[in-house]
């Protein structure tokens, strides 16, 4: 399997993905979000990663551009949103190596945090830790019976503890009904 970075030529490729791994009920929403973030200024930089398996898409991982409201100083940060895997490859480790390059490449780009809301179960296999009790606030308010799906992970050491506040999303994603888990 090969996993590179997007193209405009992609485009179809990454939105079967997503359509196909999200189903009827969440796929439009998913793949409206992803088409408005490829092309939402707020969300640059951007990565955006396609996992190919003999010249068939199977995955797709986007990371988007945040901020820290209360953080003094500019600390490079991205929301995971969405990782999706066709159905038919789920559960192969997809998901694991379209983050782990992710997480790879924003490493070198120099990042120092990752951002995700997401499965409280899957992402601390990647490192991910709870993002709240780090002083990390979602960009909306997540109930706290689903508090440990927000998660962060510090790519550059000595970031947490350092740097807290509300994360601030691009403009595309700064909508409710994307922050429920």
């Amino acid at each position: 399997m090969e996993i590179r970075k997007t193209t405009d030529l992609d485009l179809t490729d990454v939105l079967q993905v997503e359509s196909k791994a999200f189903g009827e009920a969440e796929g439009p929403e998913i793949v409206d979000l992803v088409k408005g973030l490829l092309n939402d200024p707020s969300a640059v930089p951007l990565l955006s990663l396609l996992a190919v398996n003999k010249d068939d898409a199977v995955g797709h991982i986007l990371f988007s551009n945040a901020r820290i409201m209360d953080a003094k100083d500019t600390v490079p940060s991205v929301i995971l949103a969405p990782l999706a895997v066709i159905p038919e490859a789920q559960s192969q480790g997809v998901g694991g190596q379209l983050i782990n390059e992710g997480l790879k490449r924003l490493t070198q780009s120099g990042v120092a945090l990752v951002f995700v809301l997401g499965h409280p179960e899957y992402y601390p296999r990647h490192g991910f830790r709870p993002a709240g009790a780090l002083g990390f606030e979602a960009p909306y308010p997540i109930p706290e019976v689903n508090a440990n799906a927000w998660m962060v992970q510090e790519l550059r050491s000595g970031v947490i503890g350092n740097v807290a506040g509300r994360v601030i999303c691009a403009d595309v994603l700064d909508r409710p009904e994307y922050w429920r888990e």
